[in-house]
């Protein structure tokens, strides 16, 4: 029984390998990037292909990972349409019968729309003991106001709940106070740099304790421009780095969001990288993350993610999702 049930799980773990590298393997068509549409895009042959996949018993894997993970959010929706159409029932409905674990959860993420996907995400971070801090923290801190305003409009619309209720009812003090500041989609959209206001500084390493306001107020809401400037003039004026006082003055949550937001500001496909490869670090891989970062990135900054990381640490993307995943066979 046991050697039947490792070799199912390895063959999961195949499966599994195979779509997060259908998003990092495929070629760009000139934007960031890594799925991109499909030439000779066709939804009713797409609709058909899928559905002879799970149509009678078993399921054929490969065929919904060749047609998903090769087509864009825009074309899925198109194939979702044309699925209801031509059999008369919901696609994903049929792909969460015919699917399990991880493996439905990467289809089913890949068929939602952007802002769909992260209000969904949020939701499942939020609902039921426990919050995911991690994943809050991932999306509040990593996207622009427009694609916040769309998120929040779209959590009210598929929760029946504003998201701004929710977040405060699961989590509390500082670390609340900054993710309602980040939900406010109100940072500074300007290129302008005010001098006069380059003062964080005066909140952390030059005061006895720290002014916790002072730095949400500069990180949640001033302009990018303005706070690389600031991070240089923090380097000067205190000799470390604004991460190293960051980590120094603060703990917990409220240390893991503002340091999200700095390297988010700073360069947020390295920061993207840096989740990426502490998924899989180590024994066993946290597959929460890998997917949503996989599934929410591959249309927008996946080249520049593999870049990054490949950068920061000598490997590809690609060869270490398969080496995260073996080794975690391997250690079973």
């Amino acid at each position: 029984m046991l050697e039947i049930n490792l070799v199912e799980y390895v063959n999961f773990r195949t499966q599994l390998n195979s779509l997060y590298l259908g998003f990092a393997i495929v070629r760009s068509l000139g934007n960031r990037g890594t799925v991109t549409e499909a030439s000779g895009f066709n939804p009713e042959e797409d609709a058909q292909k899928l559905y002879n996949a799970m149509k009678g018993t078993g399921t054929n894997e490969a065929t919904i990972i060749e047609i998903l993970a090769h087509r864009t959010i825009a074309q899925r929706q198109k194939i979702k349409e044309a699925y209801k159409q031509s059999v008369g029932k919901e696609l994903v409905d049929n792909l969460k019968s015919e699917l399990t674990g991880n493996f439905e959860k990467v289809v089913v993420g890949l068929m939602m729309p952007a802002p769909v996907y992260d209000a969904y995400e949020l939701r499942n971070a939020i609902k039921g003991a426990g919050t995911d801090e991690a994943c809050l923290i991932d999306i509040l801190a990593s996207r622009s106001n427009a694609e916040m305003k769309e998120i929040i409009a779209t959590y009210k619309k598929e929760n029946d709940k504003s998201l701004e209720d929710d977040v405060c009812g699961d989590t509390s003090g500082m670390f609340q106070r900054v993710l309602v500041s980040l939900l406010t989609a109100g940072r500074d959209q300007s290129t302008k740099v005010d001098e006069a206001q380059a003062d964080i500084y005066e909140a952390g390493e030059a005061r006895w304790g720290t002014d916790e306001v002072k730095f949400l107020t500069v990180l949640c809401v001033r302009n990018r421009n303005h706070l690389l400037r600031v991070f240089q003039e923090y380097q000067k004026i205190s000799g470390r780095d604004i991460e190293d006082s960051i980590k120094r003055e603060m703990s917990g949550c409220l240390e893991d969001v503002f340091l999200a937001i700095v390297k988010c500001l700073k360069n947020k496909p390295a920061f993207f990288a840096e989740r990426l490869y502490k998924s899989m670090k180590g024994l066993g891989t946290t597959d929460s993350v890998l997917i949503r970062i996989m599934v929410a990135r591959a249309e927008i900054d996946m080249l520049d993610i593999k870049a990054e990381f490949l950068k920061m640490y000598g490997k590809t993307l690609e060869s270490f999702i398969k080496v995260g995943h073996s080794c975690f066979t391997e250690n079973m």
